[in-house]
């Protein structure tokens, strides 16, 4: 039984509060205690004050007392709540105000009738592999969070120049990528970042990760499936001093030369599906498949 929510944002505009109010309406109708990110209820003070916020609690951290956390955007929100969310495994449930939306499934305009479904425990969870990186010399450098639901990115910097980038997979030598850089994928992410670079779409139980180059100059580099148990080893070389590492939308900067090393995370993060939708439900409807008229 859900006794206590979390929700989070990132932006907000006119649109946006509509969804929110209706949100905190069904939540309270089921006399849900709720609390809200400090951070974003800050942002909605300022743009515009919301009586019904006024008396929520904040948090800056959350603890297993929460029992489902919503977020209010895109995919982009969902991937800044896994920082809050870690390995508590508290379920996720994006409501869709942003475009495309791959994880976050409860659409603007069923809000109501989805919550209450959420709340009549009628949907199912998906569990989501993650990426933990490790730089073996600047490890700061990543923050406090060095985790990634969708994926880990190297890339070029401040050249126009090609980098290279030495792989090994469990310490043996793999390839060494001529490339703008090299994206290292979840089943989650590769409807992301990795599947605009020519990765291939992996279905979310799937056990296993995609290694996809980025602009690669030694044309027979192709996107590599490999098994999620192996550790992936990168180094990075190139014209300049440093290159850049993402981690989702966390970015940061690396010396050249410094070993990155890329494994499955030791937790999972749980994402909520109703039972009216699906991963492949959602391949339909986002990519527009089946809308060849000679279909």
């Amino acid at each position: 039984m859900v006794k206590h929510v979390a929700i989070f944002g990132q932006s907000f505009n006119l649109e946006t509060e509509k969804y929110l109010l209706q949100l905190l309406d069904v939540l309270n109708e089921h006399h849900i205690s709720i609390v809200i990110e400090q951070d974003y209820f800050r942002l909605l003070k300022k743009e515009k004050p919301i009586p019904e916020i006024n008396s929520l609690k904040t948090f800056a951290s959350l603890d297993k007392t929460i029992d489902l956390f919503f977020t209010i955007g895109g995919d982009g929100t969902i991937l800044s709540a896994v920082k809050f969310v870690k390995d508590l495994k508290i379920p996720i449930i994006g409501i869709n105000t942003g475009r495309l939306g791959f994880l976050a499934t409860v659409h603007k305009n069923e809000i109501k009738k989805s919550i209450e479904e959420i709340l009549d425990e009628k949907y199912t969870v998906s569990e989501r592999s993650v990426l933990e990186v490790c730089c073996e010399s600047q490890e700061g450098a990543l923050h406090s969070f060095p985790f990634a639901l969708n994926d880990i990115a190297v890339s070029r910097k401040e050249t126009t120049s090609m980098i290279t980038i030495e792989t090994w997979l469990n310490d043996e030598f793999l390839n060494a990528y001529w490339s703008d850089g090299i994206i290292i994928s979840t089943p989650t992410g590769s409807t992301g970042y990795s599947l605009s670079c020519g990765g291939p779409i992996i279905t979310p139980q799937t056990k296993s990760f995609v290694i996809t180059p980025i602009a690669p100059h030694n044309l027979n580099a192709r996107p590599l499936v490999i098994p999620d148990d192996l550790e992936i080893k990168l180094k990075i070389s190139g014209r300049e001093d440093q290159y850049l590492i993402s981690l989702d939308s966390r970015l940061a900067s690396l010396d050249k030369d410094t070993i990155v090393r890329i494994k499955k995370a030791d937790f999972k993060i749980k994402l909520v599906w109703l039972f009216s939708d699906s991963f492949i439900t959602t391949l339909r409807k986002k990519l527009l498949w089946g809308q060849d008229k000679r279909n």
